[in-house]
């Protein structure tokens, strides 16, 4: 068992590596997110689902009317999933970072698995794993409309 200063030396040195590796406002955020894990592990801070995600979550095929609506929910989607497989904008290095710093930080809970659960914090995951899902499928079925629309 380490103590709380070596945790938090630990956990600053994680965090340190992955904010040099990591470059745009989005990756600080996912910084900020791996800060936070342990809040929502032991259930303090609670996992909230977007509502463009829990959207798509309830309706992932509905169609859309108009180019413009195509356009405006692909937009909205993106800025919740981060960018499509084909934008180019994906760090090898910065994906290794944020790995790095996740499994320190997921290393300070003892018993971590059994903790989420107890918490409610992994059945949260989940509903927010199957609404992310959802927008993907959500966002790729936009762009198959927008391709067929001639949008």
């Amino acid at each position: 068992m380490i103590s709380k200063k070596s945790a938090l030396v630990v956990l600053a040195l994680g965090l340190s590596v992955t904010a040099q590796a990591q470059e745009k406002k989005s990756d600080i955020k996912v910084a900020g997110n791996i800060a936070s894990q342990p809040a929502r592990d032991v259930g303090i801070a609670r996992i909230s689902i977007p509502p463009v995600l829990a959207a798509a979550a309830r309706a992932p095929y509905a169609t859309l009317t108009s180019c413009g609506q195509i356009n405006s929910a692909i937009v909205s989607l993106t800025k919740s999933l981060g960018p499509d497989l084909d934008s180019g904008s994906s760090s090898p290095r910065a994906g290794i970072a944020e790995v790095g710093g996740r499994a320190v930080v997921n290393s300070l809970i003892p018993f971590r698995g059994v903790v989420r659960e107890v918490s409610g914090a992994a059945s949260a995951q989940r509903r927010l794993d199957t609404a992310i899902s959802a927008g993907y499928a959500r966002r790729g079925f936009l762009r198959g409309l927008k391709i067929a629309r001639h949008c």
